[in-house]
């Protein structure tokens, strides 16, 4: 990489030794926004494509291969999206994840359009940048700094079209974006040739515990089922007008790690800046579960330290009656596939999807009896161990190389700004 480095750097000193032009991007094209005016039966009964909220967040090229369809009338005035314009999120839970970016890199003939809770920038026709080179350009660290200070919120956080329009994007020469495209497709390639093989080797590790893990969480009719709400004691939110000037550790959604499912980051609050989603007690071997959004599978078990903290309303609390439950039992049956197929077909929302909290306690799960919940237990956090231990180290290696990744791209997408 050091070598292709100094190939663009020998390109700058023979095309703009003096610096690469910036400018805002007010000056530089249009925004425009989603769908508008849209009910929930437009997005059941569809006829034209458009793009989701996670396909924006999830790629920085999009991807037109899309199953999602909204109904669009005769002579309906919708923005379209087109080849180069750069799509963004809207709100998010925190603002670094705030308008989030990906780039129509490639060439379309139907029309397609953007989800409610996106917004676009179309280049105008005279600005010479290169789609391909605008997708690497949105996700570097210089433009996410400058995006994240436009977020403002409490509990959502949400971008200002008027200072998004100030932020300000070099424009290279030509030959410089086509010499970086060339160089950061070809180590994406390389990155993915390795995140492949690393990945499928930690995929087979966890589908041989996933099977024994629904194979032990799997009963018949020897075994009584309850819905979850039975087994479960009343929790309580905390009242904050009574309370004195303690802080407390805040757990928003963001702080539960999907990969290890571990409370990894949270904000200290108290009485006079708690977020108004700040409601929930809990307390140790509780098991919060993410409502909103439930497919992406945030969940966790209390331990100790959070104890008597505080959690996001967008949890689900669940505290085991022990006498009936084992804590830990919960938290394995929430692992199962057909718990996450339960929460797949319940779900509500196209764009914004929610689970209820009466629908997760109706989920009907098996009770069997204290001792054998405990055996189950033993075995599964042995095996959670093992996985883990493997998860740790590949992960740890896939992580590395993503640093390094994003070094080199921050480092080909860092320009020294032509002053006039």
């Amino acid at each position: 990489m050091p070598t292709t480095t100094s190939t663009i750097h020998k390109l700058i000193s023979q095309l703009c030794p003096k610096g690469v032009e910036f400018k805002e991007l007010g000056e530089l094209g249009v925004f425009y926004g989603g769908l508008t005016g849209k009910s929930k039966n437009d997005f059941s009964n569809g006829n034209a494509k458009y793009i989701t909220y996670m396909n924006i967040f999830s790629n920085i090229s999009i991807n037109t291969e899309v199953s999602s369809f909204v109904k669009i009338n005769v002579n309906e005035n919708q923005n379209k999206i087109k080849y180069g314009d750069v799509l963004f999120t809207g709100s998010s839970e925190t603002p670094y994840e705030c308008a989030m970016s990906s780039v129509l890199t490639t060439k379309i003939n139907e029309n397609i359009y953007l989800n409610s809770f996106s917004f676009g920038f179309r280049f105008n026709e005279n600005i010479t940048i290169i789609p391909d080179f605008s997708k690497y350009l949105f996700r570097s660290n210089e433009l996410r700094q400058q995006i994240n200070k436009t977020a403002n919120g409490v509990t959502r956080f949400n971008v200002s079209k008027k200072i998004f329009s100030k932020i300000k994007i070099p424009i290279p020469p030509l030959p410089i974006q086509k010499e970086i495209v060339r160089i950061l497709d070809s180590f994406t390639e390389l990155e993915s040739e390795l995140e492949s093989e690393l990945e499928s080797e930690l995929e087979s590790r966890k589908k041989q515990y996933e099977y024994y893990r629904n194979e032990l969480l799997t009963f018949g009719d020897e075994v009584e089922y309850k819905e979850l709400g039975e087994v479960l004691l009343k929790t309580e939110n905390i009242k904050w007008k009574k309370v004195s000037d303690e802080n407390y550790k805040y757990i928003d959604l963001t702080s539960v790690n999907r990969e290890n499912n571990k409370i990894e980051v949270t904000h200290n609050i108290n009485k006079l800046n708690a977020p108004s989603r700040a409601q929930q007690i809990v307390l140790k071997d509780d098991i919060i579960f993410g409502t909103t959004r439930p497919t992406l599978k945030r969940y966790t078990i209390i331990s100790n330290e959070f104890n008597n903290q505080i959690c996001s309303s967008g949890f689900i609390v669940l505290r085991a009656n022990k006498y009936i439950v084992n804590p830990k039992f919960i938290y394995y049956i929430l692992t199962t596939k057909s718990f996450y197929n339960f929460v797949e077909n319940n779900q509500e929302g196209a764009s914004y999807p929610a689970i209820s909290n009466s629908l997760i306690k109706s989920f009907k799960i098996p009770i069997p009896p204290l001792a054998e919940q405990n055996r189950i237990v033993a075995i599964l956090d042995k095996f959670d161990a093992l996985v883990n231990d493997i998860s740790i180290g590949l992960p740890g290696e896939l992580k590395a190389r993503r640093q390094q990744y994003e070094y080199y791209r921050n480092e080909l997408l860092t320009f020294g700004e032509l002053v006039k």
